[in-house]
């Protein structure tokens, strides 16, 4: 009983903390600043989609919030290489999004599995590995992308390598007036969770808030992933959100697009539980915490994942709570 009760009590107090997180109204004016983006699936730029569904895209996306689409065009291999082949449509696309919807940015998504939690992926501590990611971007930007958006799991904190990364990759895409974005881990929701978290579970899963800050400031945007957050109630995942999109706030400099993740998707499973993480309360979420933390920040908005998932019900939830 004893030994329950070690482990029950600190488990109902956060989950109580967190509902009493989710509480109060968030402040007048907190809505999109036209600064949103979303995560497409690869069909975009392997020729599986055509012009009739950018043009829908393009329908579907007026008069919301998005500016920003991260299109999936890697994975990069696990030398920092990527193949032409992987992105073989993506002038198509661009130049089809380009007519259709001028206002939008088309980013390369381009992701890889790291070797930090078992043998096989790509090393970032390779100076080789590293040079090769920067060739690779070079490349996708001559291709006619606007940014590359880099989302490289699982990513330890403190992970200094990871920051002489993005220094280089910072210098490229400055160069060529281009955008550089990074989808994030979340933020320890106690100090040093992540340690903990690392030596009981083998895996870190959230970043210091330092850490986050300093990824931030190497970046134009930062996009967290504030699901897959193991919250069983509606009212604890947005306390979560809210929580989140204030630490984030908290480290993110001015300069720098800050962007909260929404669940476009419907899964469950541990550490996702799709009648808990929903679009509403992630919305409402994302506004406690820019209500309460800094309201009037310009450079911020959310960003969902992901297209090929997203439901009607997605969409209308933010659109009715995030676009108004």
């Amino acid at each position: 009983l004893v030994v329950v009760l070690l482990v029950l009590v600190p488990v109902l107090a956060v989950q109580a903390a967190l509902r009493v997180n989710y509480l109060g109204d968030p402040a007048d004016g907190t809505y999109t600043r036209g600064k949103d983006a979303i995560w497409l699936g690869h069909a975009w730029v392997d020729g599986r989609k055509t012009d009739a569904d950018v043009r829908d895209l393009a329908a579907r996306l007026e008069d919301t919030g998005i500016r920003d689409l991260y299109v999936h065009a890697g994975p990069l291999e696990h030398d920092g290489t990527l193949p032409p082949s992987a992105y073989s449509g993506a002038g198509e696309f661009i130049a089809a999004v380009h007519r259709e919807a001028p206002e939008l940015r088309v980013q390369a998504w381009l992701g890889d599995v790291l070797a930090t939690e078992s043998p096989d992926g790509m090393r970032l501590e390779r100076a080789g590995t590293r040079a090769a990611v920067v060739r690779s971007t070079r490349e996708i930007l001559d291709a006619g992308f606007q940014g590359a958006h880099f989302d490289l799991e699982p990513l330890h904190s403190g992970d200094g390598d990871y920051l002489t990364l993005l220094d280089s990759l910072r210098a490229v895409t400055r160069a060529r007036g281009a955008q550089l974005s990074v989808a994030a881990h979340q933020i320890d929701p106690l100090p040093g969770f992540h340690s903990f978290w690392g030596t009981t579970a083998g895996h870190p899963k959230w970043w210091s808030q330092r850490f986050f800050g300093q990824v931030a400031r190497r970046v134009d945007q930062i996009a967290m992933m504030s699901y897959d957050t193991m919250q069983p109630l509606e009212s604890t995942y947005g306390g979560y959100v809210a929580q989140q999109t204030s630490l984030a706030l908290e480290v993110t400099p001015d300069s720098t697009d800050l962007l909260m993740g929404l669940p476009f998707y419907h899964e469950n499973r541990f550490g996702h539980w799709n009648h808990a993480e929903t679009v509403e309360a992630a919305v409402r979420g994302v506004r406690l915490g820019l209500s309460r933390t800094d309201a009037d920040r310009r450079n911020f908005g959310v960003a969902a994942y992901v297209d090929f998932a997203a439901t009607e019900q997605d969409w209308t939830s933010y659109e009715r709570g995030w676009v108004r």
